[in-house]
């Protein structure tokens, strides 16, 4: 599978913007690439507005991949909330087939398709499975986006635990630097990380003022 799964070690630490920028980083180098949310809570248009924001982040606009939509995010709700909270407050159900099919169908049209997760990597479903657990069957590589800052090492070394315990390839750990935070830490962070879990740490990514973090 051409895939790359965005996961985070919260939500709000700027999953996001780091998903735009990696697919703006892979169009520029000639892919034929597109982003991908499974599911969008906090959703009251119906469009998902963190795809909406990777095509900013793109130079692309929802026309632009008008005819991909009802496959780019395949699930909506109005409620912003976990996954299983979200569809079980619109008595919806969501299926692991729908977003498996929706993947693989993006996937055959696309040279790369880029999945921005909901929330953390063991964010829940449903009441059996983790979204943790389609990246598994799909057998997706994994980039971890942590907010550098007080407590990251600790959250970023749990994700990082959860994704080795099921054998889930770690592309590598990006840190997305937050506002206003000690240089010390901000510093620190990505180096005892990667001593620790010995994983690939890209580097750290800027605070940009006027682009919402998710």
């Amino acid at each position: 599978m051409r895939g790359i799964f965005v996961t985070g070690t919260d939500t709000g630490v700027g999953k996001t913007i780091i998903t735009g920028y990696l697919a703006k980083y892979f169009l520029e180098k000639g892919y034929n690439v597109i982003t991908q949310k499974w599911i969008q809570t906090g959703c009251a248009q119906g469009i998902s507005s963190d795809v909406k924001t990777h095509l900013k982040i793109m130079g692309k606009k929802i026309k632009d991949i008008k005819g991909y939509l009802p496959y780019v995010c395949p699930y909506t709700f109005k409620f912003a909330g976990s996954p299983h909270l979200a569809s079980r407050m619109e008595n919806k159900r969501i299926g692991r087939q729908k977003i498996l099919k929706s993947f693989r169908f993006l996937s055959r049209c696309f040279d790369l398709v880029i999945v921005e997760g909901t929330g953390g990597a063991l964010v829940p479903l449903d009441k059996k499975h983790l979204a943790i657990d389609i990246v598994k069957e799909l057998n997706l590589a994994v980039l971890v986006v942590a907010q550098n800052k007080l407590g990251a090492i600790n959250h970023t070394l749990l994700t990082i635990e959860a994704l080795k315990k099921r054998k889930i390839n770690i592309s590598g750990i990006i840190f997305n630097n937050a506002r206003c935070e000690k240089k010390q830490i901000i510093a620190d962070n990505p180096q005892i990380i990667k001593t620790l879990t010995k994983v690939t740490v890209f580097g750290t990514f800027p605070w940009i003022i006027g682009l919402r973090k998710t």
